[in-house]
């Protein structure tokens, strides 16, 4: 199993949008990828900015290939994404799972 992750920040006055955005049009892109388990997509609001940071849970490697392309650590963006996001990191963090409770 692998548990990928992803940061970005909007200005705090984009963040309600931006989270629109992300359960209506990101979300059901995730959910339509066969060998996605869950997905947790968080939200932290900071002085003038909001920071998103989403967990998605994957079956396997392949499984993420088929999300993000032949690169699985390389971040997948919406070109909505340019109009909320403040910079835009090139990589996800993927984590080989090893232990669940």
């Amino acid at each position: 199993m692998i548990a990928r992750t992803w940061h970005g920040r909007t200005l705090l006055e984009d963040a309600d949008a931006y989270e629109v955005f992300m359960r209506e049009c990101a979300a059901p892109d995730y959910a339509s990828i066969d060998g996605l388990k869950q997905i947790f997509f968080t939200r932290r609001d900071d002085d003038d900015c909001a920071h998103f940071l989403l967990i998605t849970i994957w079956e396997n490697m392949e499984a993420v290939k088929k999300f993000a392309g032949d690169d699985p650590a390389k971040a997948k963006y919406y070109p909505e994404d340019d109009k909320y996001l403040l910079e835009k990191e090139d990589r996800s963090l993927n984590h080989h799972v090893f232990y669940v409770t």
